[in-house]
């Protein structure tokens, strides 16, 4: 019931609002992954240089130093999780690609009705899904281009819709990397319709009359809603770089098909490439965003040649609270 509550209640927002949250399907997508993304405020569309890249913009994943396995996890609202598993491969110095695949679980809530207000012992459950393959390559040693093809599911209890969609985005760098500048624009594909077996119901057509089938099967109508496309455009620089400090600022415009524009900002301060410390925030110009403040931490280490690295973030969602996220990668 809490769950139901909490949605009723973000819906009536919706609606008061007048705007356009609400007139898209698969909402999980505007969810930012990568613990060290979250941390520096989302603006990471110009910055590549770990595998939740593949999220942000494909289109830079050529530009990591070396390939990259990473698992992150967010305590997401209302009892639900996010979960990102994503891969970068170094093809050579100009190609990569990547796999990924992220996951928003809401768990499992057992089913109560009119006569069985403890509990039916049954359950339902919902997941929101998407995967993917990406492909990115340095045309010059200035310019990067990519994308991703994904599919993307969401499921509750009996019901699931699916699409398919495409990612594309690109990276332009200073000849002494300190400079960068970065776009993607985000889920360009089908539109979302559920279905599935409670959609089917008995009806009588004419109720007030005998002597005719009274239990033909119809099915409920659904709409076909849109994928919400996102276009991003981040600028970054190295302020500060030397070979014990570096400090990067960072900025992402965001614009979204379902909600009014906004601006990102994150900064990282890197000691010795070896601890981190960051910090930004989000929606800026979006006031009814409960989005706000980020800060977050991270440590490299290697062992036997390969690089890990572990990363906290906190993120501020207003009256939902601070939400936690944390990843680990491994650098081969």
């Amino acid at each position: 019931m809490k769950k139901i509550t909490i949605i009723i209640v973000i819906a009536f927002a919706m609606i008061s609002a007048q705007s356009k949250v609400g007139t898209s399907a698969a909402q999980f997508l505007g969810i930012g992954v990568g613990p060290k993304s979250i941390a520096m405020g989302g603006a990471f569309t110009s910055i590549a240089d770990d595998a939740s890249t593949l999220y942000w913009n494909p289109g830079a994943i050529s530009r990591l130093d070396k390939s990259q396995a990473m698992f992150s996890n967010a305590s997401w609202l209302v009892d639900t999780n996010v979960n990102l598993l994503a891969t970068v491969l170094k093809l050579n110095q100009s190609n990569a690609i990547g796999i990924f695949f992220t996951q928003l679980d809401y768990g499992d809530e057992e089913i109560t009705d009119l006569y069985n207000q403890s509990g039916t012992d049954l359950y339902w459950k919902a997941s929101d899904l998407v995967t993917g393959l990406s492909y990115s390559r340095n045309l010059t040693n200035r310019f990067s281009i990519g994308g991703s093809l994904k599919y993307i599911s969401q499921r509750i209890h009996n019901e699931s819709a699916s699409s398919v969609a495409l990612d594309v985005g690109l990276l332009y760098q200073s000849l002494s990397e300190v400079f960068r500048i970065g776009m993607s624009i985000s889920n360009f594909g089908s539109d979302m319709t559920m279905d599935g077996k409670d959609l089917f119901h008995k009806i009588d057509l004419d109720p007030n009359n005998s002597g005719h089938n009274e239990t033909i099967v119809a099915k409920l109508k659904t709409d076909a809603w849109p994928l919400p496309l996102f276009f991003r455009v981040g600028i970054s620089s190295d302020i500060v770089k030397t070979d014990a400090v570096r400090l990067t600022l960072a900025s992402d415009f965001f614009m979204p098909s379902d909600d009014v524009e906004s601006v990102n900002f994150g900064m990282e301060a890197g000691f010795m490439e070896r601890v981190f410390l960051r910090a930004g925030y989000k929606s800026i110009g979006n006031s009814a965003s409960e989005e706000g403040l980020t800060a977050g931490i991270g440590a490299k280490a290697y062992v036997s040649g390969f690089g890990i690295v572990v990363d906290y973030a906190i993120q501020d969602f207003g009256r939902f609270g601070y939400i936690p996220h944390w990843g680990l990668s491994l650098n081969f």
